[in-house]
């Protein structure tokens, strides 16, 4: 619930998110495509699970939106250093979401979650772009 206050209080540009009213351990997020990306004016839904370890051990967190990224993977979860490996207890929903925000904007295509969005986006930019403005398209639906 601290995470929830503080995202109310002084929320981040771009991103929101709230607990699930029966389930304060499940949060919807949604995060607003970045300006001058690919991805700008899309409305992108995920989901953020969080369990009793938390913040000890980051929340599983996946895009239920259609996604083409490089780190995405199909079933929509996500290849982000942060949420694995790099995790730390500082981190919060806002930080969270702002990451993946990041990542939105400059993608890391050495790291693929989807290879063919990695290989668009490394050596064919505009059909990558074509892909990726398709899922900003059907992410307003």
């Amino acid at each position: 619930m601290r995470d929830f206050k503080r995202l109310q209080s002084d929320p981040p540009g771009g991103v929101s998110g709230a607990p699930c009213s029966d389930n304060i351990m499940v949060w919807n997020a949604v995060i607003f495509g970045p300006a001058d990306t690919p991805f700008e004016d899309g409305t992108f839904k995920l989901v953020m699970q969080f369990d009793e370890t938390y913040p000890n051990k980051p929340p599983v967190v996946k895009f239920v939106s259609k996604m083409f990224h490089p780190n995405v993977y199909a079933n929509g979860e996500l290849c982000l250093d942060i949420l694995q490996n790099r995790w730390s207890p500082t981190y919060d929903v806002a930080a969270i979401l702002t990451s993946i925000q990041s990542l939105l904007h400059d993608p890391n295509p050495n790291s693929p979650a989807n290879a063919e969005a990695a290989n668009l986006y490394r050596e064919n930019r505009k059909e990558y772009v074509r892909r990726v403005r398709e899922i900003v398209e059907s992410s307003w639906e």
